[in-house]
């Protein structure tokens, strides 16, 4: 019996080492873009293949600042 609780006491050891790995190892969920951001961001690549990107001194010059 004593022997069935040591081997029980070290693979809960392993489950927690396990656990805290996986927690320290797993991304942020805020690296994830949502639906609405990653439609964004399609938006932007087809906008770029296609040439409609206003480059940041052209938009800087058309707004005036």
């Amino acid at each position: 019996m004593q022997n069935e609780t040591k081997q029980i006491l070290n693979e809960l050891r392993q489950i927690r080492i396990d656990i805290e790995f996986i927690r320290d190892s797993m991304p942020d969920k805020e690296m994830f873009l949502t639906a609405s951001e990653e439609k964004l961001l399609e938006k932007s690549y087809n906008n770029e293949e296609k040439g409609k990107l206003t480059s940041n001194q052209d938009l800087r010059k058309e707004l005036e600042i």
